[in-house]
């Protein structure tokens, strides 16, 4: 699965949880039926898989306010990875900015990880989820 993929599973696989306290949702935060197409194929039980009513900023806020470690998640990606129980790694890194399709230097680490943070948090927006106008600039 991509790194974006991942992503997105995560935080719909947090919101699913928390919809259904009781349904048995897998702890992983694994989206039951295709985690890197949110608007993809519905899952088991008919319905089809979305991120639209997913308040990210407060789903993150939340996940922060219980993460052993301070993450500011609203401005690095790297924390935003860590919150999520991603691989932050430089490598990991440099391969999402090859799926969101970066034009400028990986060797640049500062730009391309405000980049991705602020392309992230627009595609988060593009599938449907609700983040904050400040956070997508």
């Amino acid at each position: 699965m991509s790194v974006f993929g991942n992503i997105l599973s995560k935080i719909f696989g947090h919101s699913q949880a928390a919809a259904q306290p009781g349904s048995g949702a897998s702890p992983s935060g694994a989206a039951p039926a295709t985690p890197g197409a949110p608007d993809g194929a519905a899952g088991a039980s008919g319905q089809t898989p979305s991120i639209s009513d997913v308040d990210v900023a407060a789903l993150l806020d939340g996940l922060a306010a219980k993460a052993p470690q301070k993450l500011d998640w609203k401005h690095s990606i790297v924390d935003l990875m860590k919150l999520l129980g991603l691989d932050s790694s430089l490598e990991a890194r440099k391969e999402l900015a090859q799926e969101l399709h970066y034009d400028g230097s990986t060797s640049d680490s500062a730009a391309m990880n405000i980049w991705l943070h602020r392309q992230v948090m627009q595609k988060l927006a593009q599938n449907g989820g609700k983040v904050p106008e400040e956070l997508r600039r």
